[in-house]
Parts: structure tokens; C-alpha cells; sequence
């Protein structure tokens, strides 16, 4: 995920097809309900943010003018995010295909659900919304370092699919860009936002001591396999930002075919002999969600 990833291994068609996906951000049709449904889920979420989210977060939050009162419209929001590191949000209509996701991402273009969730979606919702994209990814994009890191991100997955490795390369995004967290001097932080537009997870992957917190192994992250409808079992810990672009700053080529030569799989709680430890969970959270889905099973 290097400069031996840039480029476009794809084609030159690539880069126009990815911007077929994109679409007005439609924002005077949004409704004074859907504002509102902004306006509760950042108040809720933002009350939960010290102490757990990382500083970088909450400072380009602010930078960026992401406020309470209103669904932001991107045309404002870029002009802060496009001065700081070049960044862009760009509308989508929902989750679109890997190859047009990654040439975004390489072209400094982030793809945002343009919808915002229903009322009875507030706690969960599979497929990211608005707030899920602008309120949790936005604060990060402004971030020198880790702008840099997710252009190389899409680079990378241009590669990947032509690699056959695409769903190792979407466990690195999962366990970090999504799920991350990070060592501070103040204790662990949260970075992800996966998490940071999550308050149940918020809470769990700060306070709980049913997940394991293991320090980040490139090879490690991209063998273990995550868990998309419930908080996750481990969370991989980076030592900082800048840690993390030099860890994945390199050719991926010999990494790749270590991994289809020995495609290792490792469930989303194991934890290995070599790991770096920073929390053996308990895993009580765990064990009791396999309960209730087995009884819930009959």
C-alpha cells in the first residue's frame, strides 16, 4: 500500500466509472425530521466523546465546523477539509462496488451515504448513512497523516483486486479506519469510526473488559476475520498515526503472497501466542450474544 500500489493497475476507465457513483448531496430535500434525527444522534454521541474518542478527532470536529444543528452540507464541509489535507466528501446513493471505492479513495474523494437513518434505525444500521460517514470518517480525513494513509488505502485496493486479496485489504480497513484504536498518553483512545458513530460501542471498546485489545501486526490484522452485526471481539491498538502509515507504507506484494500461500484465518477472538496483549477480554459480551442468537435459533 505504497508507491508500489500507486497508479491505476485497472485501467484508465477506472477513475470515470468511480465518478458515475457520485451524486448531488440532494441537502435542500432533506426534511426538518431528518435534521432532527442529526440533531439527537450527535447530541448523544458527542456527550460520549471525552475521555474516549482521541484527540485528533475532536479538534478536527471543530475545525471542521461539524455541528448539532443541521445534516452538513458537503459543498460548505469541503472547503475546510479540502484546505487542511485535500480532501473531499462526495455524495453516493448507499454502498457501491470495490473498484469505483477504491479509485475514490485514491483520487482523494470520500463516498458518503447521502440518507440519514430512520428513527427505529438510531442504534444500528448495516449500511453506513450520514452520519456514519460525515460524523465519524469526516474529523479523520483532516488529519495530515491518516488523509495520507486512506489515499494509499485505495491505491492498495486497486492492487488488491488484481491480487485476488481484496477481502484481507477490507480487514486492514475494518480494524482500522473503521474499528481502530490508539495508544496515548492519557490511555487508550478511539479513532474508528465505526465506533465513534456507535454510542453502545463507544462505550464497550472504551470502558468494557469483555473485547481483547491486541497491538497492531499488519500480517495479523489482514488474517483475522471481524464480526459485522454486533461489537467487535478484539480490537487491534496502533502505537500512533504516524506508526501506522510507515507500517503499511510498503510494497504488500510479498505480504500477498504469504497469505495465498497460507491463507490463515483466525476468528475474531482468538488470541495468539505472539500477540501483544494490552486487554485479554473477558469475553462475557461475547459468549452472551452466541446465547441469546442460539436460543433465539430454538
Amino acid at each position: 500500500m505504497s508507491e508500489y500500489d500507486s497508479g491505476n493497475p485497472l485501467g484508465a476507465g477506472v477513475a470515470a466509472d468511480a465518478m458515475k457513483y457520485v451524486i448531488d448531496q440532494g441537502w435542500d430535500n432533506y426534511t426538518e425530521e431528518e435534521h432532527e434525527t442529526w440533531r439527537l444522534l450527535y447530541a448523544r454521541q458527542r456527550t460520549l466523546m471525552p475521555g474516549r474518542a482521541c484527540k485528533e478527532f475532536l479538534q478536527n470536529m471543530d475545525a471542521l465546523g461539524i455541528g448539532d444543528q443541521q445534516i452538513p452540507r458537503f459543498t460548505e464541509l469541503n472547503k475546510k477539509l479540502k484546505a487542511l489535507t485535500g480532501w473531499e466528501i462526495v455524495a453516493v446513493e448507499g454502498l457501491i462496488p470495490d473498484a469505483p471505492f477504491f479509485q475514490l479513495l485514491a483520487d482523494r474523494k470520500f463516498p458518503a451515504g447521502s440518507f440519514i437513518r430512520r428513527r427505529d434505525q438510531m442504534d444500528y444500521l448495516e449500511e453506513p448513512d450520514v452520519f456514519h460517514d460525515v460524523f465519524g470518517h469526516a474529523p479523520m480525513l483532516a488529519h495530515p497523516v491518516f488523509a495520507d494513509y486512506i489515499q494509499a488505502y485505495g491505491q492498495g485496493g486497486l492492487r488488491a483486486m488484481n491480487e485476488g486479496v481484496i477481502t484481507n485489504l477490507t480487514r486492514l480497513y475494518w480494524y482500522t479506519v473503521e474499528f481502530g484504536l490508539m495508544k496515548t498518553d492519557e490511555g487508550l483512545r478511539i479513532y474508528g469510526a465505526g465506533i465513534l458513530s456507535s454510542p453502545g460501542e463507544t462505550v464497550f471498546a472504551a470502558d468494557s473488559d469483555s473485547p481483547n485489545k491486541i497491538g497492531f501486526n499488519l500480517k495479523r490484522v489482514m488474517q483475522t476475520k471481524y464480526k459485522i452485526d454486533d461489537f467487535q471481539t478484539s480490537y487491534f491498538v496502533i502505537d500512533s498515526f504516524d506508526d501506522l502509515f510507515k507500517q503499511t507504507y510498503q510494497d504488500f506484494g510479498p505480504i500477498y503472497a504469504d497469505l495465498k500461500a497460507a491463507p490463515m484465518k483466525y476468528a475474531p477472538g482468538d488470541v495468539l501466542p505472539d500477540d501483544v496483549v494490552l486487554q485479554r477480554g473477558t469475553g462475557v459480551y461475547a459468549a452472551e450474544a452466541a446465547e441469546r442468537k442460539k436460543q433465539a435459533q430454538g
